[in-house]
């Protein structure tokens, strides 16, 4: 064993995947550990679980499965549904990659699952299920995200939408 390297795959997460597809820059800040602006309005991790712990009372709360965390689980006619709540459908792409991430992961632990986007706010629902594409999209993300990680600075902030509520505003547009 002397000499030999041994290789570590960094486990990629579902929050992973919901910010790869809004900004590839907050994913290096999370993986890196920088911490966002704690105080910053649209952080208000009691909301979202307020809505996960009061919406859709009958189904299982947070349930976690290896490494990954769904917010709510439960079967209709035999089929188990997956169930992600999302506080609006404003990033329903990340949202519907994330619960593909999920779906994905299951299906490699050979449970075979539904998912659902659930968005309460909103009163909607959008069902999720695995399909070759979306899977194969989902496959580069995870590549890409392995490879962002190991950049040794941030990718270069790009002027978004999702700029104007993010907590990590203040790191990315601060004058300096």
């Amino acid at each position: 064993m002397v000499g030999e390297v041994m290789s570590f795959e960094m486990p990629i997460t579902g929050t992973h995947i919901w910010y790869y597809f809004v900004c590839k820059r907050e994913v290096w800040l999370m993986i890196h550990q920088i911490a966002a602006d704690q105080d910053h309005e649209d952080l208000d991790l009691d909301y979202g679980r307020f809505i996960s712990e009061n919406r859709y009372q009958r189904d299982k709360k947070e349930i976690s499965i290896g490494h990954i965390v769904v917010d709510r689980l439960r079967t209709e006619n035999g089929q188990l549904i997956v169930g992600e709540v999302k506080k609006s459908s404003r990033f329903i792409k990340s949202a519907k990659m994330q619960l593909l991430f999920y779906l994905d992961n299951l299906r490699k632990m050979g449970i075979e699952a539904k998912g659902e986007l659930l968005f309460p706010e909103e009163r909607k629902k959008e069902v999720v299920e695995w399909n070759e594409e979306e899977i194969g999209e989902l496959k580069l993300a995870r590549k890409d995200i392995r490879k962002i990680a190991k950049f040794p600075v941030p990718p270069k902030p790009e002027k978004i939408p999702f700029c104007r509520r993010c907590a990590y505003k203040e790191y990315c547009w601060a004058e300096g």
